[in-house]
């Protein structure tokens, strides 16, 4: 580690407002995912320079290497040791973002880096007719590495044609949002460490339901595709669609590859009260315009939930998910939507290959 890094540092801020004193939803201590085992280095170093495409690019161990330094930018106030310090991230969302857009910016400027933002496609060379293509060349002399979010699903292999520094994808199209699915699972490992570890006992294996339909929303199909990295963990995967064939080719492939007992439903009412973990979305994005799926299943506090689930939401989120969960110990939603930032600063410190400038007494071998 680099010798210069001061060693007093101090407890992050960020903490102290990351949930009302008296609410009740759910914001697991990041520390408790480091007492499982430190960090391993040379698992973070592989990560260097490396475009972040899609969640299968990533193994099981990488991911929750990831989760690890999260957990220590979580609970460290890492801005004195300025990791991206010098380095210029290039933020490119043609499509419309709230959440995505602002925890990128905000991850890359309490690292000590500097902002390019296009937040808005239609104020770029786009709007004339200019290629993703050309845009990736020009991006080489602009920055250091690009974050892009676009409504179309071939987009990053466009841009990756001419573009020399990494990309991270924010959402393409209806492909894929891996740094979601990596919030995602960092909310759940703060939530159970245990499933972190390689070989859970029997009392470990959890119901997941998915309400939603993965194949047109890209959000979920990265979290169900994360969510196999850690299928010994699962007992069941219980898919509630308006959809007979909710996956598509591809994921179906891999669901039914994994070896794990699902089922397809559009009734949740017999299976809801049996599930650990419920994850939810409706948005999905159709042409240039945005569809709400799935509308006929709603929770809220009302709901037959299982007294120790939680509810996993990407967000926005309309009438599906009630605003009387949000004071219920059912809602780690909360914990996951601010735990972004955290997650895609471990990111960013990886691929950057800023790890060096950590401080040095960390959990890290």
């Amino acid at each position: 580690m680099a010798n210069h890094v001061k060693e007093d540092f101090k407890p992050n801020r960020l903490l102290e407002v990351l949930a009302p004193s008296d609410a009740e939803s759910l914001h697991p201590e990041p520390g408790e995912l480091l007492q499982r085992s430190v960090i391993n280095l040379d698992i973070i170093r592989g990560l260097a320079f490396r475009n972040v495409i899609e969640v299968n690019q990533f193994s099981r161990q990488e991911v929750v290497e990831l989760c690890k330094l999260a957990s220590i930018l979580e609970a460290v106030d890492i801005g004195p040791y300025n990791p991206l310090e010098d380095l210029i991230v290039i933020t490119a969302f043609f499509e419309a973002s709230t959440r995505t857009r602002t925890s990128f910016e905000s991850a890359v400027l309490r690292l000590d880096g500097k902002i390019i933002s296009i937040p808005d496609g239609q104020i770029t060379g786009a709007k004339k007719g200019e290629s993703l293509e050309d845009i990736g060349e020009m991006f080489n002399a602009y920055g250091d590495l690009v974050i892009m979010r676009h409504t179309e699903t071939d987009a990053p292999e466009r841009l990756m044609q001419n573009l020399r520094i990494p990309l991270i994808n924010a959402g393409n199209g209806t492909g894929e949002h891996p740094t979601q699915a990596m919030a995602d699972w960092y909310a759940l490992l703060k939530w159970r460490p245990e499933l972190a570890v390689n070989n859970p006992r029997k009392t470990e294996d959890l119901h997941l339901g998915v309400l939603g339909t993965p194949g047109s929303m890209r959000a979920v199909k990265s979290f169900v595709l994360m969510s196999l990295k850690f299928q010994e963990h699962l007992r069941k995967i219980t898919f509630v669609s308006e959809m007979a064939d909710p996956f598509g080719e591809v994921l179906k492939q891999e669901v039914e590859a994994a070896g794990i007992d699902y089922e397809i439903t559009n009734d949740m009412n017999p299976t809801l009260p049996d599930m650990d973990i419920i994850y939810m979305n409706s948005i999905v994005h159709v042409g240039d315009d945005y569809k709400n799926m799935d509308r006929m299943f709603k929770l809220d506090k009302n709901s037959p939930l299982k007294e120790d689930a939680v509810i996993l939401h990407p967000l926005a989120r309309l009438a599906e998910l009630d605003t009387s969960l949000d004071d219920t110990s059912h809602n780690l939603y909360w914990s996951q939507a601010h735990g972004a930032v955290f997650i895609r600063q471990a990111l960013l410190t990886s691929v950057m290959g800023r790890y060096g400038r950590l401080p040095e007494n960390l959990p890290i071998k």
